[in-house]
């Protein structure tokens, strides 16, 4: 196949290599049209995410298209980083292992949650950007549109992506969508501006068109959050007012009391709602909500305990599909392996019945020429003669290349063919 990947992931190098080697979408198509121009026989895709820095490339065998250990210097070389930061930390995989690799990664079967959604737009704006930087040829088109392909067959195939095993999906996916039949015209509140705020906010979002409403004591975290997800923030001494009117409420601060108490909900947020459903997720240890907010009238109150408990079982649900998708993965690997290869044998085989059309039709000329009283009838038998002998010679080569391409062993006895019947030329 000729197909390399190298790169880091979360499974076997640091977070701050992995941010060293990151690419934003610009230097992408920067470095994707740098890299075809150095190598022009060879084809580029880039995968970079918060969790993995993969490059893939492909050649066609030719002398320039670059090994290993060329790609490691190409990407090192565009962040200019020396190879020694870097030792030990980088994977380096070829041929059937990187279209497994490529397979599980767009399945979600090498993420960090195992079934998070987000890994297949990446792979298919990775894909894209390529395709933009016009650094994607025919192995790595096919590869990537099998890929996308396997990882469809895994979501509608397998239960997977319907258990979700992270808190705020989990929150989302299952709680918050047992209360509220849609999420578009929300009020959502959101306490705090950090990492599960914005966590919780991206599940949301993927999940319906909310108004989002940050609150927040550092105006600059509180501002940066809300521009984020288009939202709108509100100083501290908001925050019983944003309440009041809230639908949802989302909590993640680092207080170490409450700050809701059940006496000053009751004083200050209930006369003002009438008893609209709120549904609070406090995902702060220590609570930020008493757990006796919750038996106010439609108050829905879950704490990090509750969605642990909904977490496990998902893991548990989850662990039962892994089989059923690793089967999809190892089908697609194979049909893969047979087409690519059935690829590379088609032009020797058209070769080799083009090298033998040529002679049979001079020969059969020459014949005509010299018996020119023949009539039709006896002309298309000869015809027909010369037709069946040249595919009966052909039939045993060519099963033996169709039986080669199948298990991997085709490239010997190309070569082979190629120099018997001189095809190279």
């Amino acid at each position: 196949m000729n197909l390399r990947m190298i790169g880091c992931t979360h499974q076997s190098t640091g977070l701050d290599v992995r941010q060293q080697l990151a690419f934003d979408p610009a230097q992408t198509i920067a470095a994707l049209e740098t890299w075809q121009s150095r190598f022009s026989k060879a084809e580029f895709v880039l995968l970079s995410t918060c969790n993995r820095v993969e490059l893939y490339a492909a050649g066609n065998g030719h002398p320039t298209s670059p090994d290993s250990e060329q790609l490691i210097d190409t990407m090192l070389d565009f962040h200019q980083i020396p190879r020694q930061k870097v030792e030990g930390q980088l994977l380096t995989l070829a041929d059937s292992e990187v279209v497994r690799h490529l397979y599980r990664v767009t399945a979600s079967l090498e993420s960090m949650v195992v079934g998070e959604p987000q890994i297949l737009s990446q792979v298919k704006q990775a894909y894209q950007s390529a395709q933009d930087a016009g650094s994607a040829g025919p192995l790595l088109h096919g590869l990537f549109q099998s890929a996308l392909h396997t990882a469809k067959r895994v979501s509608s195939e397998t239960g997977l992506h319907k258990h979700r095993v992270s808190i705020p999906s989990v929150a989302i996916a299952e709680l918050a969508s047992g209360v509220f039949e849609t999420f578009d015209d929300k009020h959502v509140l959101v306490l705090g501006a950090g990492e599960m705020a914005d966590e919780t906010l991206r599940y949301l979002s993927d999940a319906g068109k909310p108004h989002i409403h940050v609150v927040n004591r550092s105006l600059e975290h509180g501002q940066q959050l809300a521009e984020k997800w288009n939202g709108e923030y509100h100083r501290w001494d908001e925050l019983w007012e944003q309440l009041a009117q809230a639908d949802l409420a989302i909590s993640t601060t680092a207080a170490t009391e409450p700050l809701v108490t059940a006496a000053s909900f009751a004083e200050l947020v209930a006369p003002h709602r009438y008893q609209r459903p709120l549904f609070v997720l406090d995902l702060s240890v220590p609570r930020d909500f008493e757990p006796e907010v919750g038996k106010a009238l439609g108050v829905y109150l879950y704490s990090l305990d509750d969605l642990d408990r909904a977490c496990q079982r998902n893991r548990s649900a989850r662990a039962a599909e892994l089989p059923a998708a690793e089967i999809i993965v190892a089908q697609e690997a194979e049909n893969f392996a047979v087409e690519v290869n059935r690829r590379a044998t088609a032009p020797v085989i058209s070769g080799l019945r083009a090298g033998l059309e040529r002679p049979k039709k001079a020969e059969l000329e020459r014949l005509f020429n010299k018996l020119p009283d023949l009539d039709e009838q006896s002309r298309q038998e000869i015809q027909q003669f010369a037709d069946r002998l040249m595919n009966k010679m052909l039939h045993p080569p060519l099963e033996s290349l169709r039986d080669a391409s199948q298990n991997g062993t085709h490239h010997g006895l190309l070569e082979a063919v190629r120099r018997l019947f001189r095809l190279e030329d």
